[in-house]
């Protein structure tokens, strides 16, 4: 049997989930519990059912159950599965199912679609998309697509066996007309920033062919856009929503791209190397093409469907260095590090057979960034040590710099301030070196940071002060120089004296309101105008929300929302805007946002009906950096 459901299609003999026609990896447990849910839509299943019938009376636990009910979820969205307390679960969503007859000879396809009444949902949160795109794929494929009720003639030579037929209809399904000329798909229109040369003062032009529209931007240069670019890209992006630049430079007798696109939702970036100018765009425009990229820029996606379609793209091109460097920076935001190291190591075994030395050293910056995270920092300083070996043979000062960057952590675990300062510096120089001004800003507030960390007060000013001066010298948007007060923030000793650096902080982030940072403002702000009582204030901060912000309806404004309604004590709205946040949070793949969202939610005594679904889902998907930070709140509930 077959079902269709959103945008997916699961095959329950054959145990095969796909989207828009893409295949998603699914566990077998997991896809034998879909097949069981959708065998009855109207069935109610007990755990003790679920166990026999999917685990075979196997000893496992209750939280077998839990975990896989949890993981269809993050796939489909929290309404998809609706929990009735100690009784068990329930599919929810529409449903059609699909049946084809059997064919014993050559002759049309008869396809039927039985509809499936979905029931009321009515404690869990309600999937809903996140701006215009938010669930739509961009696929050139889906112009090919035949939707189920449809009927194609067959319309071609009879066969000689049933298997043979069985794959001309597929055919026929796809091209049902094989006398008319299907178009083409459309070209992916993209407009570029000419590209800047090293050392020279040539750009790099990009030509239209079939399979690209591109549309240059003479106005702009690659450098001024990376340091505006939260307040170019807006003004930019209603008519040209996709924007590339790159930089490259020559280095023995090879060519190196280092390119970023940008995306309404994020950016894509990735290094490339080649034998010529020529080589090295013919290779970007080759990984380009693939039209996974544009998804994951263009709309909102969970980490488990960015993981999906990472893992689909790496299957359908192995060798392709930045895909496998992704799929295992992934692994890592997913603090999934064992299968990170395992992409780590893939990436650096397919760079030592291509002799590739830049992604070598991207691949022992991995590794390094891996172990550290597992505290492991002995290790991570030998790779790091590699890595930088790696770097040097190429010159390649960017990474040298981010390399450094991360060698000043590990010096901080071992104490050692001076060496610190030396990793930071080396870094900060290095950056100047080729005029990558984030970078360089970079290294030198970290550097304050890690001065307050090892009490340096007057390097942890000296610091500060010194990249606010380069912000100006290199005249910065506002928003740059909003990390001044920020930082400031971070020194102060009460929330009384952090509470004018952050209002600061959002005096100069008013034309970016959804920056990082006045994010970061925003919430600290809010959190102590609650613990102080102080609502008319807070009030006024969520009303200026919609005022201030771009995206009003973004998963962490409606996190304010749901802080301000629990503490002015309006239960109904409480709950309403906790579960709209949860679910904003993990379509746009915020895991520590809905870890956040679920605590609450664990810990309002109004909403014990699906305190196993958000426990459960803290139990799963907490890393130790959010359960160190949350420790108390955790031990209250033991979580």
């Amino acid at each position: 049997m077959r079902y269709t459901f959103l945008d997916f299609e699961f095959d329950s003999n054959n145990l095969i989930l796909s989207k828009n026609g893409d295949d998603i990896d699914i566990r077998p447990n997991e896809a034998k519990l879909l097949a069981l849910l959708l065998s009855d839509s109207t069935q109610v299943f007990s755990k003790d059912a679920i166990l026999t019938k999917v685990w075979h009376d196997k000893v496992v636990s209750e939280q077998a159950v839990f975990q896989n009910i949890s993981h269809l979820r993050a796939v489909f969205g929290n309404s998809a599965i609706k929990t009735f307390p100690k009784r068990g679960y329930q599919w929810q969503l529409n449903t059609s199912q699909i049946q084809t007859a059997v064919i014993t000879e050559p002759r049309s396809v008869n396809i039927t679609t039985t509809t499936i009444k979905a029931k009321p949902i009515a404690t869990m949160p309600l999937t809903q998309k996140i701006g215009a795109n938010a669930t739509s794929d961009i696929n050139s494929s889906d112009i090919f697509k035949v939707g189920p009720t449809e009927k194609k003639p067959m319309g071609f030579y009879a066969l000689l066996t049933s298997l043979l037929v069985v794959f001309a209809t597929a055919i026929l399904i796809l091209f049902p007309h094989s006398s008319d000329k299907v178009a083409a798909p459309a070209a992916i229109s993209i407009a570029y920033i000419p590209f800047t040369q090293s050392l020279s003062n040539n750009t790099i032009k990009l030509a239209d062919d079939e399979f690209f529209d591109f549309t240059e931007l003479p106005q702009l240069s690659p450098l001024h856009f990376e340091t505006s670019i939260e307040s170019e890209y807006p003004k930019l992006a209603d008519k040209h929503p996709l924007i590339l630049t790159a930089n490259v430079r020559t280095y023995n007798s090879l060519t190196y791209l280092d390119f970023i696109l940008k995306g309404p939702i994020t950016d894509w970036r990735g290094q490339l190397t080649g034998s010529s100018n020529q080589a090295v765009i013919s290779k970007l425009k080759q990984h380009l093409s693939q039209d996974y990229i544009y998804d994951l820029l263009m709309s909102p996606q969970s980490l488990e469907i960015r993981l999906a379609k990472l893992s689909i793209a790496h299957k359908s091109k192995p060798n392709d260095f930045i895909n496998l460097g992704k799929l295992a920076m992934l692994y890592i935001q997913m603090e999934e590090f064992e299968k990170a190291m395992v992409m780590a190591d893939k990436l650096a075994n397919f760079a030592i057979e291509a002799q590739n030395t830049q992604q070598l050293g991207n691949a022992l910056l991995l590794q390094s960034e891996i172990l550290t995270r597992k505290e492991l920092f002995e290790l991570s300083s030998e790779k790091l040590a590699s890595a930088i070996s790696q770097f040097k043979k190429i010159n390649d000062a960017k990474r040298l710099a981010d390399a450094w960057f991360a060698q000043s952590w590990l010096d901080h675990q071992n104490k050692n301030y001076n060496a610190v300062k030396a990793s930071l510096l080396k870094s900060a120089q290095l950056s100047l070196q080729v005029n990558d001004i984030l970078r360089e800003l970079d290294a030198l507030t970290y550097l304050s940071v890690l001065a307050y960390k090892n009490k340096q007060a007057t390097d942890q000013y000296l610091y500060l002060q010194q990249a606010e001066r380069k912000m100006k010298a290199y005249n910065l948007p506002p928003y740059h120089f909003a990390k001044i007060p920020f930082h400031y923030a971070i020194f102060a000793q009460t929330p009384a004296d952090k509470e004018p650096h952050f209002k600061q902080v959002l005096d100069f982030t008013k034309l970016t309101p959804d920056h990082w940072v006045a994010q970061s403002s925003r919430k600290s702000l809010l959190q102590y105008y609650l613990d102080e009582n102080r609502l008319a204030e807070a009030k006024a901060l969520i009303d200026n929300l919609s005022v201030t912000t771009t995206s009003i309806d973004s998963p962490q404004n409606s996190y304010l929302k749901t802080l301000f309604a629990q503490a002015s004590k309006q239960t109904k709205d409480f709950n309403r805007l906790a579960k709209r946040t949860f679910e904003q949070a993990q379509l746009s793949g915020h895991r520590n946002l809905s870890l956040d969202v679920a605590l609450l939610l664990c810990s309002d005594n109004n909403d014990s009906e699906n305190y196993d679904f958000y426990s459960q889902y803290i139990t799963e998907h907490a890393g130790e950096n959010w359960r160190r930070y949350n420790k108390d709140k955790l031990l209250t509930l033991n979580l």
